[in-house]
């Protein structure tokens, strides 16, 4: 299974938007460069009152779909 890690600073405010539907997608860069976009409901699990704060990786399988994130730190 394949991987990309990013790094990401979400505030609160901009999560809310996503949660709430107006946004679906997220698009991040990986700290090799590449872009990744995902579902922003694979964050749910790591908002806190600051937004979505910290490294993850997230795992994807040969047709690059996804398929789990785990926060590194």
């Amino acid at each position: 299974m394949s991987h990309l890690i990013v790094s990401l600073h979400i505030s609160h405010d901009d999560y809310l938007s996503w949660y709430n539907g107006s946004v679906k997608m997220v698009a991040a860069e990986s700290i090799d460069g590449k872009m990744v976009h995902f579902p922003a409901n694979i964050l749910r699990p790591f908002v806190t009152h600051d937004g979505v704060q910290g490294t993850f990786a997230i795992y994807f399988d040969e047709n690059n779909k996804f398929k789990e994130i785990k926060r590194l730190n």
